[in-house]
């Protein structure tokens, strides 16, 4: 744990309408909870604030309370700008590079507000005054927890805070199952359940609420999409942006499609590959020994954690197939 953070509740008190909080673009459970959680942290202590994303996001976070104030810099430029020019505080939250909030970095970069991050990814930029991170936590959500455990008041704790760190906490460990979940995890989702979370509410507002059109892709993907190499120990898929189209695929539609590969017997990495039209998006997944983060950085100008990695590239979708295929072979060591 590295934490420098050196303000307090009183601090943000003083500073009340004057505190942005932001997340990474195309944010997913942990961005959005941590964001809104400690939004609703600082509403019942009697601070305003406000979440500002860089882009949209998944329509199954929408349930989230507080969702309705949250304002898309992409949407609402000129109130975003004006916001992070006035600030006093901003909160980088489940991002350590101001790349990753896109043109809002630039705004951030020369705001004279005070910026503190909280995040769990490995290797963060030198961008903020204060920070409260712990590289391998299992999510900025468990962060926020402690954060305010140790820095804040837990007296403002409530149930509205509690499902939307609950939701972090959930989404980013596959349910509690990936190697990321401490007895701290565990810990801290019974703390939120003592305060009014109910966990059968919250899963079925994360996964049982789909478009029809989501289920026919995700089939369409299990039946068709998936291809093994590597002797079986690798698991990689692909959509067009052809695909795309013909399922009428949104934001977040394609959320957690990764993960399948792993379930198949023998599978050691899995990949989905996507063409996004300007860009092509690749989402990676391993056991406890493939680096996903190494491989990702080294060819596919991406990173993350070890199991859990992203990237990205300006190249046609064929060429980062065949990319793939042949960087994993320099990768063999770990399969």
């Amino acid at each position: 744990m590295l934490d420098t953070i050196a303000h307090n509740l009183q601090d943000l008190k003083n500073s009340s309408g004057r505190i942005v909080i932001t997340t990474h673009h195309k944010p997913d459970g942990d961005a959005m909870g941590s964001s809104l959680g400690l939004y609703h942290y600082l509403k019942a202590a009697g601070i305003e604030s406000q979440v500002v994303t860089p882009t949209d996001y998944a329509e199954f976070l929408h349930w989230l309370p507080g969702n309705d104030t949250v304002i898309v810099y992409e949407e609402e430029k000129v109130e975003s700008q004006k916001l992070i020019a006035e600030a006093e505080y901003v909160f980088c939250l489940d991002f350590n590079a101001l790349g990753r909030i896109n043109e809002m970095g630039e705004r951030v970069a020369d705001s004279t507000a005070k910026i503190v991050m909280i995040d769990h990814h490995q290797a963060p930029q030198d961008f903020d005054d204060e920070r409260f991170v712990e590289i391998g936590a299992s999510s900025t959500c468990e962060l926020i927890y402690r954060f305010v455990n140790q820095h804040l008041d837990p007296a403002f704790m409530n149930k509205e805070m509690g499902e939307c760190i609950y939701t972090g906490l959930i989404t980013d460990t596959g349910s509690f199952r990936f190697g990321s979940t401490t007895s701290s995890t565990i810990r801290t989702a019974a703390d939120l359940m003592d305060i009014g979370v109910v966990p059968a509410t919250i899963y079925n507002n994360l996964f049982d609420q789909n478009r029809l059109e989501r289920l026919q892709l995700l089939g369409y993907f299990l039946a068709n999409k998936i291809e093994l190499i590597e002797d079986g120990k690798v698991a990689v898929a692909h959509f067009t942006s052809e695909e795309l189209k013909k399922y009428n695929v949104i934001t977040g539609d394609t959320e957690g499609f990764v993960n399948y590969g792993l379930g198949i017997k023998g599978v050691q990495l899995s990949a989905l590959i996507i063409d996004r039209d300007f860009l092509v998006k690749m989402s990676f997944r391993s056991t406890d020994v493939f680096p996903c983060n190494e491989f990702s950085a080294e060819f596919f100008n991406g990173g993350g954690h070890k199991n859990a990695a992203g990237g990205a590239s300006e190249n046609s979708l064929e060429n980062v197939l065949n990319r793939f295929k042949e960087a994993i072979k320099s990768y063999r060591q770990y399969l």
